[in-house]
């Protein structure tokens, strides 16, 4: 009967309930500015949770979070029920302020003045727990020139959670640089805990513009008794606080710039150069690692300019990724750019680097500057055992005369006075003794040829013989090609190219006697195949930079293999050509 009465009760005072009163409060009278104010409305009934418009407080104040919450309580069977909204609020501007009535459902709230008064205003005595500073570090710059911005959350009061907006500048681009860093600092005998982010900022427009002032919002906790004095708990208070907005002038990019150069408006820009010894002598064939380092500060590391190298004949150039850095010193973005060339010479000789110079903007001097690595001159020599010419310009017409050579038609007499081919870096000189001791000899071999030809069958055992060689040849030439192929499928970089002039030199000397190929540069001269000569790059290209090392991918060797199978075919045509074509007398 209790449990019915009880309930009963319960349910006629439910019923009996309605809103009657909506009040208004603030937690401080007068505030200062750019501090919140924490405006707490509370109706006596269970309304709805968007009773509440807060838009006639926009007119003053900035409206930040708010919360609602709701709560029913019975003592002596009599039903109390209320809502409560908390809303964070900023002013505009200091001064006296009235915040409206606020109306939720049929009932109004009284009217409240507030006070807000300036920093300068608040004198010595008066501290904050909880405040933001930004410091930039230029309020003028040049367009394109890179500024930091530093914003400091100070707060002397125990936070729960919080969250800072972040800067906003048109026409800009805006990125964070390193992680918050969290320090103490003690401000008129009061202990702040700080939190520091840190933004670099590049103006893409000149003109002024003015900087978003950056807005902090969270709960902090606020210690509360009940009754009893041992039971004691947290409570949190929503918070936000507004820093001061920054503007700033920036300057176009100045008439008397070079046009074709890149602007780049920095403080100091400088170029250095490594070797991989210290003296300037390298060796035909083997890598040589140039690694340029280009330093910046005030640019960001999208802003460094690309660094090149030009290939020259001879001496081949292939650029690694470059390695891109950005850290903060002394306040300063520092940026760099470090990028890694492979130099694979191809012949004996002197080779001359150009300068490479870039130009810049000094914003202390307001002149223009030029950074510059200089020119210089590096020696490489021949390998052990190999026969090198010391210039690195004699490839001119290799390729035709190897072509030339490979034909024994005895249409022309100019075919019997020429000499033999110059490859690359070998070249042979005859003598005119031997000139005539050779034409003697063809006359004697065209004459024997012409008897074989009239007098003797074609299916004669000494011109099978003849075939044979020349085909053993070509298979011992094989033996390469199919362990060439081999290393292609496999993608084995390495074997490959191992393998490459041991397959050209047996595969080429069937048609030119004594034949010799030193390196990768003479067969690319040599064959003239253009897809031959750029699978051959590739392949230099992935075994001599860091590329493989850095985690690229791995090297594919299909497009070798498929220019080697080419490659194959065109030349076991000529040797077929040549066991079969007759000769004229």
């Amino acid at each position: 009967m209790l449990f019915i009465l009880i309930m009963t009760t319960f349910l006629f005072s439910n019923n009996a309930f309605a809103l009657s009163k909506v009040t208004a409060v603030v937690d401080k009278n007068p505030a200062m500015i750019n501090e919140s104010i924490l405006l707490t409305v509370t109706a006596d009934d269970d309304v709805s949770r968007n009773a509440l418009d807060t838009t006639p407080l926009l007119r003053d104040f900035i409206v930040g979070q708010t919360s609602v919450s709701s709560q029913t309580s019975m003592i002596n069977f009599k039903t109390s029920r209320v809502t409560k909204w908390q809303v964070v609020l900023i002013a505009r501007s200091a001064g006296q302020f009235i915040i409206p009535a606020l109306t939720i459902e049929n009932q109004q709230s009284e009217p409240v003045e507030l006070t807000v008064i300036a920093a300068k205003d608040t004198g010595s005595n008066t501290q904050t727990d909880i405040f933001v500073t930004s410091e930039l570090s230029s309020n003028e710059v040049y367009v394109q020139q890179l500024l930091t911005l530093s914003i400091k959350l100070h707060f002397a009061v125990d936070l729960k959670s919080g969250n800072l907006t972040e800067p906003s500048l048109t026409d800009a681009t805006i990125e964070k640089i390193g992680q918050d860093k969290q320090s103490d600092n003690i401000i008129n005998g009061k202990r702040y805990r700080v939190i520091e982010q840190t933004y670099a900022i590049t103006p893409e427009q000149s003109g002024e513009f003015s900087l978003k002032a950056p807005l902090f919002s969270g709960e902090i906790l606020q210690a509360s008794k009940r009754r009893s004095s041992f039971l004691s708990f947290a409570q949190t208070k929503p918070v936000s606080i507004l820093g001061e907005a920054q503007n700033i002038v920036v300057l176009p990019i100045p008439s008397n710039y070079p046009n074709n150069a890149q602007w780049l408006p920095t403080d100091i820009l400088t170029l250095h150069q490594e070797w991989p010894t210290g003296n300037d002598q390298f060796t035909v064939g083997e890598p040589i690692t140039r690694t340029i380092t280009l330093t910046a500060a005030g640019l960001s590391k999208a802003q460094l300019p690309k660094l090149e190298m030009q290939s020259s004949r001879g001496l081949k150039i292939y650029p690694d990724q470059a390695e891109l850095n950005a850290n903060l010193r002394n306040d300063r973005l520092v940026s760099q750019k470090v990028q890694n060339f492979a130099l694979v010479p191809s012949t004996a000789g002197d080779f001359l680097l150009p300068a490479m110079s870039i130009t810049w903007f000094n914003t202390i001097t307001n002149k223009i500057e030029v950074a510059t690595l200089p020119s210089k001159t590096i020696t490489v020599q021949a390998a052990e055992g190999s026969i090198s010419d010391s210039s690195p310009n004699n490839f001119n017409g290799t390729a035709n005369k190897i072509d030339s050579s490979t034909s024994h038609s005895a249409n022309s007499s100019e075919h019997l006075s020429a000499q033999p081919p110059a490859v690359a870096t070998e070249v042979l000189v005859q003598d005119k003794r031997l000139q005539w001791l050779f034409l003697s000899l063809w006359l004697l071999t065209s004459l024997a040829w012409l008897i074989q030809f009239f007098y003797f069958n074609k299916n004669n055992p000494m011109n099978t013989k003849h075939q044979s060689d020349n085909a053993k040849n070509v298979v011992t030439s094989g033996n390469h090609y199919l362990a060439l192929l081999a290393a292609c499928k496999k993608n084995n970089a390495e074997q490959a190219l191992n393998l490459i002039l041991p397959w050209l030199r047996q595969l080429l000397t069937v048609n030119n006697s004594g034949l010799e190929i030193n390196n990768i540069a003479q067969a690319q001269a040599i064959v003239q195949d253009q897809n031959f000569a750029t699978a051959l790059n590739d392949l230099q290209q992935h075994l001599y930079g860091k590329s493989a090392i850095n985690g690229a991918p791995s090297w594919q060797g299909l497009a070798l293999l498929t220019a080697i199978q080419m490659v194959h075919q065109q030349q076991s045509e000529k040797v077929n050509k040549h066991q079969l074509l007759p000769l004229n007398p």
